[in-house]
């Protein structure tokens, strides 16, 4: 089997390269799945620096998801043959991932393909799509509905922010995407966002703890003084799922939002959620994100591909999904 394997060297520095390994050396598990293909996901970006960011031991097979066929099971609940879709439990970081043509891992962390997505559209969806769903699901039942008004996407043109703007849309919310990059807004546009909210004009460092009500909800992938703007700009009872602190997890808010406008701030983790959680998220997928415009953000990448691409995601250079075919 080929896998980029990270490798650490006596000084501390990090090197990946595209290896020839054999299915015995993969770490346990009861389930050994053939990898069709990952993704590239800000995590991914980390593992692959050079100072090796989340990985927990060397040497290592980032990807902290993929979709493939299962080969061999002694769990009863997947058979030789299902299709499956891996996302979180640490694998990428803890556990050796998706950068390779074979992946071996606990049944626990599966979960069957769903009826009408195939292998690599779960892959455009990915880690950061899973994400999204999970963020629009948490607003959702915390009250928001289409006619409650505008929603709006930090980090838009980024994994998670794109298919979060082509989900809202698709359910039929106004959605306003935010970026610092122009170049992105016809590409934002396309995704279904009704309106360009330019990065600085929510850069600011917050001067009031309220300001006029703006926002029904907030699919936040940003962080930090953002998202302290944010809050004060929120509609009485409107949310905020935060998905990411890619601008720091220092939050420098007050109280006033919660306490006067009953806002509610949403924790998202997507690494560790039930089995329950995570079909239901994968089925909605299925159901309600179009296809064709999930495939419209796809970067395609082969193995030999991804030290450069860690790179660039670290430094928001990438738009969209990468979609990682492992036999490339």
């Amino acid at each position: 089997m080929r896998a980029l394997m990270v490798e650490k060297a006596e000084d501390g520095s990090t090197s990946a390269s595209v290896k020839d390994l054999n299915i015995a050396d993969l770490e346990n598990g009861n389930v050994l799945v053939r990898v069709a293909y990952s993704t590239v996901n800000y995590k991914d970006g980390l593992c692959l620096g050079s100072g090796g960011g989340l990985v927990r031991n060397y040497p290592h097979i980032p990807g902290i998801d993929f979709s493939g066929v299962v080969e061999e099971s002694a769990d009863p609940r997947y058979q030789p043959g299902d299709k499956v879709v891996l996302t979180g439990w640490r694998v990428g970081e803890a556990h050796w991932g998706g950068y390779a043509e074979f992946a071996r891992v606990n049944a626990d962390w599966l979960v069957p393909l769903p009826d009408g997505l195939r292998l690599d559209q779960a892959m455009a969806v990915g880690t950061a799509g899973f994400t999204a769903m999970l963020a629009v699901m948490a607003l959702e039942d915390h009250g928001l509905t289409p006619d409650r008004g505008e929603v709006l996407v930090t980090g838009a043109a980024g994994g998670v922010g794109s298919v979060a703007v082509a989900l809202l849309a698709a359910l039929g919310y106004q959605v306003a995407g935010v970026t610092g990059r122009p170049d992105q807004e016809d590409y934002l546009r396309s995704l279904g966002a009704s309106r360009i909210v330019p990065r600085e004009e929510l850069a600011e460092t917050v001067k009031r703890p309220l300001e006029s009500e703006t926002w029904a909800g907030c699919v936040d992938a940003v962080g930090g003084p953002m998202l302290a703007r944010i809050l004060g700009q929120m509609k009485y009872g409107g949310s905020v799922a935060a998905v990411g602190l890619a601008g720091g997890a220092n939050l420098p808010a007050t109280v006033i939002p919660f306490l006067l406008r009953g806002v509610n701030l949403l924790g998202i983790d997507s690494v560790m959620q039930p089995y329950e959680a995570r079909v239901r998220a994968w089925q909605r997928i299925a159901r309600d994100l179009p296809m064709d415009v999930s495939q419209a953000m796809v970067q395609p990448a082969g193995l030999s591909d991804l030290p450069a691409l860690g790179e660039q995601i670290l430094k928001g250079q990438v738009r969209g999904r990468v979609v990682v075919d492992v036999t490339r």
